[in-house]
């Protein structure tokens, strides 16, 4: 068995190609690892633009929320101040001193008026 070749088998030399072709080449070769990161990058763009206007929402509602709570406490409050004002103008007694605040005499009583005093 002899390694030699063949007299009539060709030699294949490497061909040179034009540095403006490998140039050429190289400028169309797509990036796929750059493809895929804009790809990605644009994927949650979008996914995080989906979860504004939920969160805005959100946020919205927490400040009603908040809002409507400081109302139900002030009501409580007064709720409480109208009560205990009740109370008071069911007893008898605030209420004779709210008639003669006013001016009222029972039946039978003789008015005076005192003219002059000092306030």
């Amino acid at each position: 068995m002899s390694l030699a070749r063949p007299a009539s088998a060709p030699t294949r030399r490497p061909t040179r190609q034009p540095v403006g072709a490998v140039a050429r080449r190289a400028a169309i070769r797509i990036r796929w690892d750059r493809v895929g990161r804009v790809a990605l990058l644009v994927t949650l763009a979008i996914v995080v633009g989906l979860y504004i206007q939920p969160a805005l929402s959100i946020l919205k509602t927490w400040r009603a929320e908040r809002r409507q709570a400081s109302v139900v406490h002030q009501l409580i409050r007064s709720r409480g101040a109208l009560e205990r004002q009740v109370s008071s103008l069911n007893n008898p007694t605030t209420v004779v001193a709210e008639a003669r605040a006013l001016g009222m005499v029972r039946p039978g009583e003789k008015p005076y008026v005192a003219l002059g005093m000092p306030r």
